[in-house]
């Protein structure tokens, strides 16, 4: 994949023009060379042109998203806010005043939130506009994007899924709708779609961004994070949604100890040797960045029984305040029935995650960053999964993203970073970085070097214009 910058970073108003960078746009904006409205106008110009071929957003707020950048420029502070002017993606499943908050579910209440999560808020007090809601599937739980509305399809090939759950986020990314969109990560939802379409996605560790994602955040394994065409959008944006302008830095890092680290996390995984191949050329690139690569074998013991077992039950408090749970999807309530099965054998224990991050600690006693596949496969099939019955999705979910969970799992940092293209599925393939906890500005500064010296297109349309 060959990377460059848009031929134009004038947004204007044509919808076939990709958006330009967050650090672009913001700054473009501060000095008055472009205005909070003409790039909303665009954002919605291009949403309008092209969300019917890969139904990224459920819900555009096109007059609102007016009203507001109108407001936003009346701002006495618009010259300093950070991302001034920026047209954002929220997903589908955290409340922004005067919208539902509905998860991709029917059972779910669709009385209009009246007040901001915290991340919507930070994002709107830095200056940027939400021009509309992302596609999930129901209740975020699973590694497809689709429901009765329509099938999130992934912009490298319409073929593909985009990922999930927050699928719809990554396609309004990598189709050049938005430049960058928000997602919350629970077993991979933000790195399995970012993966998927070529963006970059991080997750950031427990407690670096205000969770509250349902009643409490999938146990404490979800975080809300960032998907982007570049690192350093995706570090602005961090540094927002964290309240730590620090992280919007990505100038090279000092030396660091890479672990690469390629194996399946159960020898019963098959992983593409294709995949594997980005991962080795994730790690060729840090080498060459100067850092001290050596191949090592991650120590997940049994953290994949750990996840499955939680995966059904992450689910049920949310659930268990559904107003309408007769209208869950038959998969759904199959699944939820099992983690409560769970629940009452008592199979699911403390002790399970301490063993995985124990073992994990003394991994990094030696390494700073890990780099592992970011999936297994390439995308499933865009199709109606919500459909299918619960086993096909049980099977086909995390059989294509085995390598993310551990570290919800434990509560560390980890992002996905494109890597090139798949050449059977025409889909992009891409490493995983992870490391301990507050690492998350390492994982950036590394992952610009990696960009450098292995860049991508920001877009698909940017992928056209380098073809032609």
């Amino acid at each position: 994949m060959g990377a460059q910058e848009p031929a134009n970073t004038n947004a204007g108003n044509d919808a076939t023009t990709p958006p330009g960078p967050v650090v672009t746009t913001a700054a473009r904006v501060r000095e008055g060379s472009t205005t909070p409205m003409a790039e909303v106008d665009a954002a919605l110009a291009r949403i309008t042109e092209g969300n019917a071929d890969v139904y990224a957003f459920d819900v555009v707020r096109e007059e609102k998203a007016r009203a507001e950048a109108a407001e936003l420029e009346q701002r006495v502070d618009l010259d300093g806010l950070p991302l001034a002017g920026v047209p954002v993606a929220i997903k589908h499943n955290v409340a922004v005043t005067g919208e539902t908050v509905l998860d991709g579910s029917a059972a779910t209440d669709p009385t209009p939130a009246t007040t901001d999560h915290p991340v919507v808020r930070r994002l709107r007090d830095a200056g940027a506009v939400v021009v509309g809601l992302t596609a999930v599937p129901e209740l975020s739980l699973w590694g497809m994007t689709d429901g009765p509305d329509g099938i999130t399809r992934n912009p490298w090939n319409p073929e593909r899924t985009s990922g999930g759950s927050s699928g719809g986020a990554a396609a309004s990314v990598a189709a050049g709708l938005v430049p960058v969109a928000h997602g919350n990560d629970g077993l991979g939802s933000v790195r399995i779609p970012a993966a998927c379409c070529g963006v970059v996605g991080i997750k950031p560790g427990r407690g670096v961004v205000p969770a509250e994602v349902g009643p409490d955040s999938w146990g404490g394994m979800t975080e809300n994070g960032v998907l982007a065409t570049t690192v350093a959008d995706a570090a602005l944006t961090l540094s927002v949604l964290a309240g730590r302008p620090e992280l919007a830095d990505v100038d090279a890092p000092a030396a660091l100890r890479v672990a690469l680290a390629v194996d399946a996390p159960s020898p019963l995984i098959k992983v593409d040797r294709h995949w594997t191949a980005a991962a080795r050329t994730a790690g060729s690139a840090a080498a060459t960045a100067g850092h001290a690569v050596e191949t090592a074998k991650l120590p997940y013991g049994d953290a994949v029984t750990a996840v499955m077992l939680r995966w059904p039950m992450l689910a049920i408090p949310e659930a268990d305040e559904l107003p309408h749970p007769e209208r869950l999807q038959r998969r759904t309530r199959r699944h939820l029935a099992l983690g409560r099965l769970f629940v009452r054998l008592n199979m699911v224990r403390p002790a399970q995650v301490e063993r995985v991050e124990a073992r994990l600690v003394e991994f990094f006693d030696n390494y700073d960053v890990v780099i592992t596949p970011a999936l297994a496969l390439p995308p499933p099939a865009a199709k109606a999964w919500h459909a299918k019955g619960w086993l096909t999705n049980f099977i086909n979910s995390p059989r294509y993203s085995p390598f993310t969970p551990m570290w919800n799992l434990v509560g560390w940092p980890a992002m996905s970073v494109p890597m090139g293209l798949h050449p059977e599925s025409g889909t992009p393939v891409a490493a995983q970085l992870a490391g301990p906890p507050g690492s998350e500005s390492t994982l950036l500064r590394l992952a610009a070097q990696l960009e450098a010296l292995h860049p991508w297109p920001r877009t698909t349309a940017d992928r056209t214009s380098e073809q032609a």
